[in-house]
């Protein structure tokens, strides 16, 4: 299961990419818990390219995410930045600065990609199917 979606530069993007991708996962039956952090992640690269990076020449920003065996990669694609994103390690009284600290955290690995003028921030997260011996139908009936 993959999806690509090209969204506005605007704050709201960032519920939209949200919602799409739990409603894939959880269509897929992917683990609620896995779900939420793939969520987690998106909304935090997606923040981040909202915040410190400049549009594709479209305007927008592009998110994508790919369900394969036990994993999930996410990424997002902008027009790039001054800096290279990286994890910073901010003072307990930062207002900001743990986006990236947060996707290192939940992420088995997370990275930078260059296309051109185009950047992409990826993270890969393990990320299970839900159905066990064929049960999935009862446990989401039970619960």
């Amino acid at each position: 299961m993959s999806s690509v979606v090209l969204l506005p530069y605007a704050p709201s993007s960032v519920a939209v990419a949200r919602q799409r991708l739990s409603t894939d996962l959880q269509a897929s039956g992917v683990f609620e818990n896995a779900v939420d952090d793939a969520v987690l992640v998106v909304s935090e690269l997606l923040s981040n390219a909202l915040r410190h990076a400049h549009p594709l020449p479209s305007g927008m920003v592009r998110v994508a995410w790919l369900w394969s065996d036990d994993h999930i990669e996410v990424a997002v694609s902008d027009g790039g930045a001054a800096t290279e994103p990286r994890a910073g390690r901010p003072t307990l009284s930062s207002l900001g600065g743990r986006g990236l600290g947060i996707v290192e955290y939940v992420a088995e690995s997370w990275g930078v990609r260059h296309d051109g003028d185009t950047t992409t921030v990826w993270a890969i997260l393990p990320a299970p199917n839900g159905v066990a011996n064929g049960q999935v139908a009862a446990l989401r009936e039970a619960g």
